[in-house]
């Protein structure tokens, strides 16, 4: 459990063995959020990467991907057509 004060502007100090955990560094953007009336801090781009991983889940089975040689195929195909426009 780690401990942080807040001052008179609202700003506080994220403890360093935190901001090693969440991957955050100077200049890094926070996020926060608010589930089950819990509020969570976590890395801002860390979130935009898993709520994009959750948008695409099912979605190589569903055009017919099933490994990376189709991934490969499938880009030099689109590299074909994209040549031809």
């Amino acid at each position: 459990m780690e401990l942080a004060k807040v001052t008179s502007k609202g700003q506080i100090t994220i403890p360093i063995e935190i901001r090693k955990k969440l991957g955050i560094k100077e200049g890094s953007k926070v996020l926060f959020l608010e589930e089950a009336g819990r509020i969570y801090l976590t890395n801002s781009s860390m979130e935009a990467l898993r709520e994009a991983q959750q948008a695409f889940e099912g979605e190589a089975e569903r055009i017919g991907l099933k490994n990376e040689e189709d991934v490969v195929a499938m880009v030099k195909k689109l590299r074909e057509e994209k040549e031809v426009e």
